[in-house]
């Protein structure tokens, strides 16, 4: 595996992260250890999580992943072997959300405390705010850039015209500017970000790492059906991709797998990673099995073929 550079953040990566939003959801905390473990000594480095998670849990009130992850680094000692990504700004409870000075200020601390480490290394905003001025965002990093607790910043969910206004704000301003963008994408979800988000981030040098890699576990092949749908609790967020091009992709990901001797998520992973521009694809797993499949990805090339296959198959 050849590391990546976050953007210009300095920052390398091997080219897969971890999604930790099943860690307090879907994975235990003796679960998520074994997987943190696994994923470390499988070579990776980025684990990506955000306060958020996993607030919609009946029960939780967000910052369960990031427990979890901080007592697994305490546990483990292994901080300086990973690249921790978290995410500040969705709701999280009454007067907690947003981009202001004063709530990023409390967030970072609150982040900090729970996952037991002096340092963040990628801090991105996990949506856009719109009542707050990019100028205030952008300074608040950049003085928590300054004081250590943030090495770099990104930015989730953005559209094209609000991630090419910030990095103008940041180079107007000689503030920090945004090194990575995390969009969704994957071999069905593709028109989002091809469409304009793609060429401003290869334009500036953004790095792009990709969530719902997997379009929740539809390109895993294990929803081929609506009776499928009830394989877990993720399934209610696969129906929309029961569709005619939804199983043309399904055939082609099939066809690709077998010649590989590999599994359909492997290769749809391996598709995100070939794409130019891409840093990392972010997928989870509840297994180590299931990570270990997915992980191959990273080592898996695709020829020209298959990769034209695949995108003609997922045409939109």
């Amino acid at each position: 595996m050849t590391k990546r550079e976050i953007g210009s953040s300095g920052l390398y990566v091997n080219p897969f992260a971890f999604g930790g939003n099943v860690f307090g959801w879907t994975a235990d905390e003796k679960t998520s250890f074994e997987l943190l473990d696994a994923f470390v000594d499988s070579g990776f480095d980025l684990i990506d999580t955000a306060d958020v998670y996993s607030y919609w849990v009946p029960g939780n009130k967000g910052g369960e992943s990031e427990n979890i992850i901080g007592n697994w680094l305490k546990k483990s000692g292994k901080r300086d072997k990973v690249t921790i990504a978290t995410k500040v700004g969705k709701p999280m409870g009454e007067g907690k959300k947003g981009l202001s000075r004063a709530y990023i200020t409390q967030a970072v601390e609150d982040s900090l405390q729970r996952l037991q480490t002096d340092y963040i290394d990628l801090y991105q905003s996990h949506d856009d705010d719109k009542d707050t001025p990019l100028t205030e965002t952008l300074e608040t990093y950049s003085d928590l850039i300054k004081q250590g607790k943030v090495r770099a910043i990104g930015a989730s969910n953005f559209t094209a015209d609000r991630l090419k206004e910030a990095l103008q704000v940041s180079a107007e301003n000689n503030l920090a500017a945004y090194q990575s963008l995390q969009p969704e994408y994957n071999l069905y979800d593709r028109a989002g970000y091809e469409a304009e988000l793609e060429p401003l981030c290869r334009e500036n040098n953004i790095g792009v790492i990709t969530y719902y890699s997997l379009a929740s576990g539809f390109l895993t092949g294990k929803y081929r059906s609506q009776e499928d749908l009830n394989k877990s609790q993720r399934g209610g967020g696969v129906k929309k991709y029961l569709d005619e091009r939804g199983f043309r992709i399904l055939d082609a990901l099939d066809k690709v797998a077998a010649d590989h001797a590999v599994n359909p998520a492997t290769v749809a992973v391996a598709w995100v990673i070939a794409r130019p521009g891409i840093t990392a694809p972010i997928a989870s797993a509840t297994s180590t099995k299931q990570l270990n499949d997915i992980a191959k990805a990273a080592q898996l090339n695709l020829s020209d073929a298959d990769i034209e296959l695949l995108n003609n198959s997922s045409k939109y």
